[in-house]
């Protein structure tokens, strides 16, 4: 790698310019992945941030992350008969158990993708 210099002045400054950074929704998992690796593992942490890799995989975090809620919350809803013949029937005890099964996906996924 060559550097080359502009000169200022009497000064003459290196020409450094960041790689381009990735594009994309951190999200809320993605941050607390963040926080994560930054209070629980801040060797890698600081090693992703210097190799400019942390961005690119926060984003992927939060895609897999939201990607494996919606999956579960289905597979959970249709194990328990959750369905829209019970939100036509009763909206509140549709919307309770939704909810519910939300809340377990994102539990799980918290734990074995932000977590890991």
């Amino acid at each position: 790698m060559e550097i080359t210099y502009t000169k200022h002045g009497d000064y003459y400054y290196p020409d450094l310019a960041l790689p381009p950074q990735p594009t994309g929704d951190i999200g809320r998992f993605g941050r607390m992945r963040k926080k994560y690796l930054k209070e629980h593992q801040p060797d890698t942490f600081a090693l992703m941030l210097m190799e400019n890799t942390l961005t690119q995989h926060l984003i992927d975090i939060d895609r897999q992350a939201n990607e494996q809620i919606d999956r579960i919350t289905s597979q959970l809803a249709q194990a328990e008969g959750v369905t829209e013949d019970l939100k036509a029937r009763d909206q509140l005890v549709w919307i309770q158990a939704m909810n519910s099964c939300r809340a377990r996906a994102e539990e799980l996924v918290i734990r074995e993708i932000v977590l890991a």
